[in-house]
């Protein structure tokens, strides 16, 4: 599914397996496929690169 292989510790790909089934989802890449997307069209109706740098620093992914 990805182009290359995306790592994520033991933990966070249980808890992503348990939401996904619980979703109802055929899949964990599935799952994390349409969480990425979700969070992508968000940080595209951003205007500018700063308004973008504003958006994740407000979803605590930079600091």
């Amino acid at each position: 599914m990805f182009g290359s292989k995306i790592k994520v510790d033991k933990e966070l790909l249980a808890k992503i397996k348990k939401y996904a089934d619980v979703a109802g989802y055929t899949s964990a890449e599935e799952f994390v496929h349409h969480a990425l997307e979700k969070e992508i069209a968000q940080l595209e109706e951003a205007d500018s690169d700063e308004e973008v740098k504003k958006k994740l620093q407000g979803l605590g992914y930079i600091s």
